[in-house]
């Protein structure tokens, strides 16, 4: 499990025509997705010939239990997996960074008048054909009551993050509706691109507590698929809707079984009990071995999780960063990834994915070079004592490290980094714990040393991290995001206040570049490796599509089919 609060990141564009103006083209590059086949690797195919009418079933395999299925309220990515199913965004964010309609007929541009020049005024026509899984009519009533139901005070939203600034809805069709927006925010293109997924208004609007319902736990949407079953600890099924507005499903039925044991999980889809192996996908030791298989079909594909040191920038000796610099070159990156990761992830130095448009190229490369590491800081005033632990100050350079209790590879990873981090005079001591408590208080009050983490730093598919590296969004000093780092720089708050503000893709992309280079320099996080999945696909089952600027690749299910 990674940092429980960055599941829902946001962020990434399409360059579109470069020499034309892009406004509001919030999308990443080209998904980075293959297929093993032997030794090779192939493209991931896009469906050409689905069936006329919906066939089969697929059975898809998760390791953790969906919980949450109101799709505006706190989830994990797992939940995500019934949400894609079961409802629907305005519109969506496909592999190649482009925003694709959905409920809406277009998506709102200033060449068609559906943004205003300076991003205040937004009008958004949507398609009049679209109903409700008990078949009421989806109507703009149901626009204005989800963005209203967000920013209800009493009700539990997941984020307010970009919904904050929309005032003034108007309904000026059933199949139209206007807003205005308190400040220019580039990002909500995005932000309602990704996870605003759109509710029912006749069926919420009886509720007396919108934070509990029946529909909580038999959610009525207008996706791909309906509610079928649930039964708790085994498995939820979706049955085919198929008066669904958009192509496809293909497939009668999707059931969602839960097996917790990442081995056992391998092992069924090796026997064919189970279609594909969704959200922790197969473990790095069983990718080989599962490339050999015979009917079955291996996608690695990255993700937008960048795999870190996070340390507490107010802790004792990693206050300095001189320390930080040299605790990164003493780091033997190529090790934890070949060694504990079987050569599987990517070395990164940025936050932003290296399929995201936003993505800045020539940053500094990591080298791994202790010598220089104990030069530094012998230069600083670093000096041995007692045990070979470095002292300045009165200060020793020594922290603990915390990770999730039981994650084997990131527990090999502290193994490895006490080693190299010895030699250099700095002692680490591990301290781990069990997801609820390190994700609780724990990390989100900054009472941690370092941590080693997973995070989707993006705001959907945006590069805007205020909520990450903001000083007002520090929540041990009483501020509103998750910049658990505690990290401080009027510059990266002056970067993150424009790029906010800016529209027009070539600026933003200079300045969230600015950023990553000032957050590289800055050494706020410590980079080991950006994520990836390697997701198992039975053969004969046609449409799977990875997606950077997804948090879950069984975002598209609607499109799979038996061939």
């Amino acid at each position: 499990m990674a940092d429980d609060t960055g599941k829902f990141g946001v962020g990434a564009l399409h360059l579109g025509n470069p020499n034309r103006r892009q406004i509001f083209q919030l999308g990443a590059g080209a998904a980075a997705g293959w297929t093993l086949s032997g030794n090779a690797f192939a493209q991931t195919e896009r469906p050409t010939n689905p069936p006329d009418k919906p066939r089969g079933q697929v059975i898809a395999a998760l390791s953790q239990e969906p919980t949450v299925f109101h799709p505006l309220m706190p989830g994990i990515e797992v939940d995500q997996g019934i949400w894609w199913q079961v409802f629907s965004p305005l519109w969506f964010i496909d592999p190649d960074g482009k925003f694709v309609p959905d409920l809406a007929r277009e998506v709102p541009t200033v060449e068609n008048g559906g943004l205003s020049a300076d991003g205040l005024t937004w009008k958004i026509k949507l398609r009049s054909d679209v109903k409700w899984h008990d078949g009421t009519p989806f109507t703009a009533e149901d626009v204005k009551f989800s963005l209203e139901l967000i920013n209800n005070p009493d009700f539990r939203a997941r984020s307010r993050v970009g919904h904050s600034l929309v005032k003034d809805i108007k309904i000026v069709a059933p199949d139209e509706i206007h807003w205005r927006m308190e400040a220019p925010y580039s990002p909500y293109m995005s932000i309602l691109g990704s996870l605003t997924f759109i509710v029912p208004k006749h069926i919420l609007e009886k509720v007396t507590d919108p934070n509990a319902s029946p529909f909580h736990n038999a959610p009525v949407g207008t996706g791909p698929f309906r509610w079928g079953e649930r039964v708790p600890g085994d498995h939820i099924q979706l049955n085919a809707h198929t008066g669904y507005h958009a192509k496809g499903p293909y497939v009668e039925r999707v059931v969602f079984k839960y097996i917790p044991d990442l081995t056992v999980l391998y092992t069924q889809f090796r026997t064919g009990q189970v279609d594909y192996t969704g959200l922790q996908g197969i473990l790095p030791n069983f990718v080989q071995e599962a490339k050999t298989l015979k009917g079955c079909k291996i996608f690695v594909s990255s993700t937008s999780s960048v795999e870190h040191i996070a340390p507490n920038l107010e802790f004792g000796a990693l206050a300095d960063r001189t320390v930080r610099e040299a605790l990164y070159l003493a780091i033997n990156k190529q090790a934890i990834i070949d060694a504990l990761n079987y050569g599987l992830p990517t070395q990164t130095e940025s936050f932003v994915p290296q399929q995201a448009w936003s993505f800045q190229q020539g940053l500094p490369q990591h080298k791994y070079d202790p010598a220089k590491a104990n030069t530094l800081l012998d230069a600083a005033g670093w000096v041995r004592g007692a045990g070979g632990v470095r002292e300045k100050g009165g200060v020793k350079l020594e922290f603990t490290n915390s990770t999730t209790s039981g994650n084997a590879v990131r527990e090999q990873t502290q193994q490895l980094l006490i080693q190299d981090w010895r030699a250099i005079g700095a002692a680490m001591r591990v301290n781990n714990m069990p997801a609820a408590v390190i994700w609780g208080d724990f990390w989100q009050q900054s009472k941690f040393n370092s941590v080693i983490v997973g995070v989707n730093f993006m705001l959907g598919s945006d590069p805007d991290v205020t909520p990450r590296f903001g000083s007002g969004a520090i929540p041990a000093k009483g501020g509103r995001g998750y910049n658990t780092y505690q990290y401080r720089n009027p510059e990266a708050d002056r970067l993150l206040a424009e790029g906010a503000k800016q529209f027009d893709l070539a600026q933003r992309k200079t300045t969230y570049g600015a950023l990553q280079k000032l957050i590289r320099d800055d050494l706020a996080i410590l980079p080991l490796f950006q994520g990836f999945i390697a997701e198992g696909v039975k053969e004969g089952l046609q449409g799977f599509r990875p997606n950077i600027n997804m948090s879950i690749n069984c975002w598209n299910i609607r499109e799979w089919y038996w061939a």
